[in-house]
């Protein structure tokens, strides 16, 4: 994990010469504040990576990897408020910090400094890049449309939980590292292969935040423990379980569904989880996109060392307790 280290080091040092002006104050210092916290960084990460993978210089890929993470944090600050989450990261939510009209706005300047940074790709990429970026910046919107609809609709079912979060959450990640691989001059095929991969991985992943909400630790996964289940969020875990719950349980599970009593509604909902066998069924489901995307990975015909790196990256992910 040496290399990934050093992209880790090139990246952060690449986005700390970022420049934001200072004024107006409440436009960027949440900027400042939202790109300060960290996270995984996997999106800027990954366009690295996948240009590396195809190219022994980074170099033209540092500006959209800025850009991707860019992006990445604007869909949070927007996506924050519409879920009224309080805290991202550890720590307090922009809106939760000032107020939704300095999330939104601030949300609206990152966006606008995403383009600017992938307006630097070289020009005879720049189309493509674009062309792939505004194809998922759309697909996003969907994802988090569907996800709205979710809260008023009754039978929401499994296969469209799954086309929602590969929409709102694994298209970023699989565009980056297709970003990153069509820099560093990959064959359109072998750039594909590895947004294949990052589309599967990325399924994985958002289920295993799925799990981690409900059975991670709170302070480990850096927001609120049950959040999911407080708002009644159709997750995988919860579409699972009205699906299998019968009689008792499943009037049980109702009737906590409508519960307005946090603490007690976290812990009968995930007593149900436990009875019915929920996470392991949801463990399975990860682990089978995860694995597929393996698969794809394995066809990957660049640099054997720098796929390694990328194997070695999302299985770590795919270990994380937070």
């Amino acid at each position: 994990m040496k290399q990934l280290q050093g992209l880790q080091d090139t990246f952060e040092k690449a986005l700390e010469e970022l420049e934001l002006p200072s004024e107006p104050k409440f436009l960027y210092e949440p900027i400042h504040y939202t790109l300060s916290n960290g996270g995984k960084r996997m999106r800027p990460l990954l366009v690295l990576i996948g240009c590396r993978i195809f190219n022994r210089s980074m170099e033209e890929a540092i500006h959209p990897a800025i850009g991707m993470e860019l992006f990445h944090n604007f869909t949070l600050l927007h996506d924050d408020i519409m879920d009224n989450a309080p805290l991202r990261r550890g720590m307090k939510t922009v809106h939760e910090k000032w107020n939704n009209h300095v999330a939104i706005l601030s949300g609206d300047a990152t966006f606008i400094k995403a383009y600017q940074e992938l307006m630097k790709t070289r020009i005879d990429v720049l189309p493509d890049i674009l062309t792939e970026f505004n194809k998922t910046a759309l697909e996003i919107c969907e994802g988090q449309q569907m996800d709205m609809d979710f809260e008023t609709t009754q039978n929401v079912s499994i296969d469209n939980y799954l086309k929602m979060i590969s929409l709102k959450t694994a298209v970023l990640l699989a565009t980056s590292l297709k970003i990153g691989a069509t820099i560093g001059g990959a064959k359109n095929d072998q750039a594909q292969l590895l947004y294949d991969f990052g589309l599967n991985a990325g399924i994985a992943f958002q289920l295993q935040d799925d799990i981690l909400d409900v059975y991670g630790e709170s302070q480990k996964v850096g927001k609120q423990k049950g959040g999911d289940i407080i708002s009644s969020k159709k997750t995988f875990l919860l579409l699972k379980a009205l699906e299998l719950a019968k009689g008792q349980d499943a009037d049980s599970l109702q009737k906590w569904l409508a519960s307005d009593s946090e603490l007690e509604k976290v812990k009968a909902v995930t007593e149900i989880y436990d009875k019915l066998g929920i996470r392991k069924l949801a463990e399975d489901c990860m682990w089978e996109y995860y694995n597929k995307g393996i698969s794809t990975l394995n066809q990957v015909h660049g640099d054997a060392e720098w796929v390694g790196t990328l194997r070695a990256f999302s299985e770590n992910l795919m270990h994380r307790e937070s």
